[in-house]
C-alpha cells in the first residue's frame, strides 16, 4: 500500500468519527487529538477503526506514536501485514 493510499484510508475513518473534519485541511503535521478536537474515546475508536480495517494492531503503549498524521501514517506503513496488502473495503 502506498502512503497516499494509507492517508486517505485514515482520513476516511477520521471523517467516519467527526463528520465535521475537512479532510483537506489536515496536514502532515496535524495533531489527531488536539488539532482536531478528537476526545480520547474518539481516538481509540479510530485505532480500533484502522485495526479492522488494516489488519494492524497498535499497542496502547504506541498510541503517542499516532498523534500527528505524520505519525500516524510511519506507523502503520511500517506495521502493514504482507507487503502490498489492500485495505478492508470501508463498511457504510
Amino acid at each position: 500500500m502506498t502512503r497516499d493510499a494509507l492517508r486517505t484510508v485514515v482520513l476516511e475513518e477520521l471523517v467516519k468519527l467527526a463528520p465535521e473534519i475537512d479532510p483537506l485541511e489536515v496536514s502532515p503535521r496535524t495533531r489527531l487529538r488536539e488539532d482536531l478536537d478528537l476526545d480520547s474515546f474518539d481516538f481509540v475508536r479510530l485505532i480500533t477503526a484502522l485495526d479492522e480495517r488494516l489488519g494492524v494492531d497498535v499497542p496502547e503503549a504506541d498510541y503517542r506514536k499516532l498523534e500527528t498524521l505524520e505519525g500516524c501514517l510511519d506507523y502503520l506503513l511500517a506495521r502493514l501485514p504482507a507487503a502490498g496488502a489492500e485495505p478492508h473495503p470501508a463498511s457504510p
